[in-house]
């Protein structure tokens, strides 16, 4: 037996033994995910658990190093680990935007302090964290943004507005791009910093959506003061560090197009409408829906695999993960349109007990965000035609 081998063989042992089997489950609603967060509550004593076992081997971030609370795990060693917990059922053990955006961004252009002060943290759960890009006049054109820090001594002080920051009022600290050279180029004289949301002149106001909830929010800025010391990588160069952090936020968000650990789409449909004698959907135009779907799925998934393959090999393309996102996004996009096609009228119910207060209603309207959030699927479709198919007058 190879070494890989037998790492495989302990890790499905391992989860079998570790993971609740209410862990097993497709998520139903938000309660099902663990954010983590110093004002955290755990939804059920099977979420704490299962978190808490994960937390102390390390694998909340597998792949991180042992100092800074992860596993140490090598690429190939990260993926099994996925796989087993994909063919187990298990749920992510922690949802944080500090592990698929702030920590690699840290990992890269962090110094040895701002490591060790906020890694372990967020392998542990412990930061809850939101993102301060995008601002009312600053959306697709994110350079534009005019949110200033200027100098005072050893702090900057910062004044500004941010909106769609999601969870914000939730969160503990943010990772925020400020202006600190107004002067400079527009792409220039930006900054990347990071600061707790307790912190005086902080505010935030929720945006309602269409679908009747959201998870954004208004984000003010009223002479903050901040250590210069919390700026990442280099004042005045912040849009590198905030171009590495949008590759990994827009992988994350393909992520979306993925099934996961929820139940396959045609199951879902067969509660609504059956199945013939055969056991097919009886619907035979939804149910080549559903099979060209899934191909499209397994299509996105083998793309991920490829796409994480490639970075190991040192041979990644900067801008994939734009055509990941685009792929992603838009593949969920056709999920709930499914959905509510082979809903029929019920799927229309919006707050009904039956219906769990519209879950599939107001997840699908929530879709429509998928596509405007971290870069919309117009601006992806330019940086692809642009940076990877090199396009004439791109």
């Amino acid at each position: 037996m190879s070494d890989l081998e037998q790492f495989r063989r302990e890790t499905r042992l391992w989860l079998e033994a570790n993971c609740p089997p209410e862990m097993r489950r497709p998520m139903t609603s938000e309660e099902d995910t663990f954010w983590g967060g110093r004002n955290t509550t755990f939804s059920s004593e099977p979420q704490r658990v299962w978190f808490e076992r994960m937390r102390d081997k390390g694998w909340t971030v597998p792949h991180w190093p042992k100092e800074f609370g992860g596993g140490g795990l090598d690429p190939e060693q990260t993926k099994i680990v996925r796989q087993e917990m994909a063919a187990l059922g298990a749920r992510q053990p922690l949802t944080s935007f500090g592990i698929s955006m702030l920590g690699p961004a840290l990992l890269k252009y962090g110094t040895d302090a701002q490591k060790k002060e906020h890694l372990p943290r967020i392998a542990a759960g412990l930061i809850r964290w939101c993102q301060g890009y995008s601002e009312p006049n600053a959306g697709s054109d994110l350079a534009s943004l005019q949110t200033r820090a200027e100098s005072d001594g050893d702090d900057f002080i910062i004044n500004g507005q941010k909106i769609w920051t999601s969870y914000a009022n939730y969160a503990d600290w943010i990772f925020c791009l400020v202006r600190t050279d107004p002067a400079a180029k527009k792409h220039d004289g930006i900054s990347f910093i990071l600061f707790d949301m307790a912190s005086n002149g902080v505010s935030t106001k929720p945006i309602l959506l269409i679908s009747g909830r959201s998870p954004f929010c208004e984000t003010f800025f009223d002479d903050v003061r901040v250590p210069k010391a919390n700026v990442v990588g280099t004042i005045n160069r912040g849009w590198d560090v905030a171009k590495y952090l949008l590759q990994h936020e827009r992988a994350m968000i393909s992520g979306m197009g993925e099934r996961g650990v929820g139940r396959p789409l045609g199951q879902i449909a067969a509660d609504s409408v059956g199945t013939d004698e055969h056991g097919r959907l009886e619907d035979p135009i939804l149910r080549g829906q559903i099979a060209a779907f899934e191909i499209d799925e397994a299509a996105l998934a083998c793309a991920a695999e490829r796409a994480v393959d490639l970075a190991k090999a040192g041979e990644g393309h900067p801008a994939f993960s734009s055509a990941m996102k685009y792929y992603g996004t838009e593949l969920n996009k056709r999920r709930y349109e499914i959905l509510m096609s082979a809903g029929g009228i019920d799927a229309l119910e919006w707050e009904s007990e039956r219906s769990k207060g519209g879950a599939r209603p107001r997840a699908w309207l929530r879709t429509k965000a998928n596509s405007i959030e971290g870069g919309t699927s117009e601006v992806m479709l330019g940086i692809v035609a642009k940076r990877i198919l090199d396009l004439p007058g791109a």
